[in-house]
């Protein structure tokens, strides 16, 4: 069975929450859950458009934990994605997931991209590994707190840890144009989590 602390979680969805409306992926989403006995915990905000900040990013495996929780949620989450991946007859496809092209040659960069991207969607959340890499990486990128500052949508940093086999979302941020003491805070929030690679955390 799901825990508690998932079963709450899953049965407070907000109404803001851009969804896939499949109950087939939902329940398969929760079976896999029991399965791998993976938890979920926090409060996940009602709102139409946000930046997701994941993180520790440490292995493959993070995908496969994912992947559960976000079809157990119904939710539509959304990932960058060169455009020159968007070929036929995989580009269906790709949209469908959830991948955003991005044209890293676009006048404005692919910050500027994905924020006329919110301005044009009525809901987009939108999923982020600051660190770039599963392998360990000695700095973090900005780009998406310059994506929600740019778009002007709150953060909410989501986190998996390992031993625990939790998954926690929030706390919810907002940029307060201190880029670098940003950084240093949402680093700090993620310290406490462990991910399948510890070595590779930075």
């Amino acid at each position: 069975m799901l825990s508690i602390e998932a079963n709450e979680v899953l049965s407070n969805l907000p109404a803001n929450m851009p969804t896939r409306n499949s109950p087939v992926l939902v329940k398969l989403g929760r079976v896999i859950l029991q399965l791998i006995g993976w938890q979920l915990v926090g409060e996940i905000p009602n709102e139409k458009r946000i930046v997701v900040c994941a993180a520790p990013h440490t292995s493959n495996w993070d995908f496969f934990v994912g992947l559960p929780v976000i079809f157990a949620m119904d939710i539509k989450a959304s990932i960058m994605m060169k455009k020159e991946a968007f070929i036929w007859p995989l580009s269906a496809l790709w949209a469908w997931i959830g991948f955003i092209p991005v044209d890293r040659k676009a006048p404005r960069g692919v910050v500027g991209s994905i924020v006329n991207e919110f301005s044009e969607r009525e809901q987009l959340w939108l999923a982020i590994a600051p660190e770039g890499t599963r392998a360990k990486a000695e700095k973090w990128k900005t780009g998406f707190l310059s994506i929600a500052e740019g778009a002007n949508v709150p953060i909410m940093l989501l986190s998996w840890d390992y031993p625990t086999k939790t998954i926690q979302f929030g706390p919810m941020m907002t940029t307060s144009g201190d880029r670098q003491q940003d950084l240093l805070d949402i680093q700090a929030h993620f310290r406490q989590f462990e991910g399948r690679r510890p070595e590779n955390t930075n």
